[in-house]
């Protein structure tokens, strides 16, 4: 290949750079205007430009690429066939119809993707493509952009951890570009002046704090669960999938201080009584100071849904704070949980669960429509009315061979701004349930307060 600055110049012919007074989206007036797509329309440049990107980076760290729609498609395309890992294509927006799928290709969750853009400016439309990425369990680590137009978003995104791998910045082409005569100093200088004057601070939406959601809270269990939260400093749910009353009364007297509620899965208790289970227990939960959460997941039409709840060896109505629900019967099959706080089912941390994009859409509309739906499960963000509840988290980001995902707190926090974690196999699955609680609750409390 030539030389990166007679490849530039070559690039330079199709007119990707314009000089002049250009209002950008943003309203800024600019003295430069970029755009590269006219690279796509030259074969022998877009495979050049592929092998210069792919020249930049640890090819062995990624299973797949992705280009952010739309002028960095036809290069990350290239790559992949320069390279032979596997493309995904990211959509701008998902169909209507068919799948209604925002990723389409062949992946696995937790493949590692290399995303590929055209220019940075902001780094808005990057954080958006990762988050929307990042919502199918595919991991971005690193980035790589053909031209840097030096205006803040690629210390953005390495602020937020992120490798961003640059071919060119633009003062480097503006100094190959004078050099060559094709620009002069006056125009140089301009251009310096300019890039000084205008770096953009792209605001991200900062999350509420438990305080501020708890002054907003609407349901008497949503501001118990944050009243919670705050005076035990703990955003800990612990999962006791255990057999026995014995079990479950102990699991719960041991991780007590540190949880805000035990999350109980009540009909696999297989010497239940009531009075022997289900009194004990909340003499434990009023002592320590947490709420109980039947994890019934409960999916039918109302009218059985009712009798699940109130009738029964079970009577969950008498004792659970809130229960788990699928909504998949509808608003009304929902009405029946009146004394407590409903959370919604809207999406699985399981590998191959069938919760998609179109399906988290519609639960969402139930879940914010109701009066008794308090918050959500999901792997994905959820808007900020409702509480969102993560399961699946671990302290080690790894699965379990058996299609299980685990999130790390700092991860879920970050990326998904969870309000609540749900911790089962990580505490009740270790040798000492009482100091792996203790290690939960600090790593998720501190996972809390950096993401604010």
């Amino acid at each position: 290949m030539e030389s990166k600055k007679e490849f530039f110049l070559e690039c330079y012919k199709l007119g990707i750079i314009k000089f002049g007074r250009f209002t950008l989206k943003s309203g800024i007036e600019s003295p430069f205007y970029v755009d590269l797509r006219p690279l796509a329309s030259d074969p022998k440049i877009l495979k050049n430009l592929a092998n210069y990107l792919l020249d930049m980076l640890p090819l062995d760290n990624f299973d797949l690429i992705c280009g952010v729609p739309y002028a960095a498609l036809p290069m990350a395309t290239a790559m992949s066939l320069e390279s032979y890992i596997p493309l995904i294509i990211k959509r701008k927006e998902a169909k209507e119809y068919g799948t209604k799928k925002m990723i389409e290709g062949i992946y696995q969750k937790g493949q590692n993707c290399l995303l590929v853009e055209d220019v940075i400016t902001s780094g808005k439309s990057l954080i958006e493509t990762i988050a929307e990425i990042e919502q199918e369990d595919i991991k971005v680590a690193d980035i790589v952009v053909v031209l840097d137009r030096e205006q803040g978003g690629k210390q953005l995104l390495e602020s937020k951890g992120y490798r961003v791998h640059t071919l060119f910045n633009i003062s480097e082409v503006c100094e190959i570009l004078q050099e060559n005569g094709d620009l002069s100093d006056a125009e140089v200088q301009r251009i310096n002046d300019f890039l000084k004057g205008n770096h953009i601070q792209f605001e991200e939406k900062k999350r509420l704090s438990y305080q501020q959601k708890f002054e907003q809270a609407q349901h008497s269990v949503s501001k118990k669960l944050l009243e919670t939260a705050l005076a035990k400093e703990s955003n800990l749910i612990a999962s006791a999938d255990v057999t026995t009353t014995q079990e479950l009364l102990e699991l719960a007297e041991k991780v007590g201080p540190h949880i805000i509620a035990l999350k109980t899965h009540i009909d696999i208790i297989s010497d239940f009584d009531y009075q022997n289970t289900i009194i004990p227990l909340k003499e434990i939960a009023s002592k320590h100071k947490f709420l109980l959460m039947e994890d019934r997941k409960f999916a039918d039409i109302g009218n059985t849904q009712e009798l699940q709840f109130t009738s029964g060896v079970f009577r969950i109505t008498d004792w659970a704070d809130f229960v788990t629900s699928q909504v998949i019967g509808g608003f009304e099959s929902l009405d029946c949980f009146k004394n407590v706080g409903v959370v919604a089912i809207i999406g699985m941390s399981s590998k191959g669960t069938l919760t998609s994009n179109n399906y988290r859409e519609e639960a969402l509309k139930i879940a914010l429509s109701h009066p008794n739906v308090i918050g959500g499960v999901s792997q994905n963000p959820i808007p900020e009315e409702i509480l969102l509840f993560t399961p699946g988290v671990n302290l080690a980001d790894s699965g379990d061979g058996k299609g299980q995902q685990y999130n790390t707190p700092e991860h879920v926090f970050k990326t998904l701004y969870t309000d609540f974690i749900i911790v089962g196999r990580g505490i009740y699955k270790s040798e000492n349930p009482e100091q792996a609680a203790s290690l939960y609750k600090s790593a998720g409390w501190n996972a809390y307060l950096t993401s604010l």
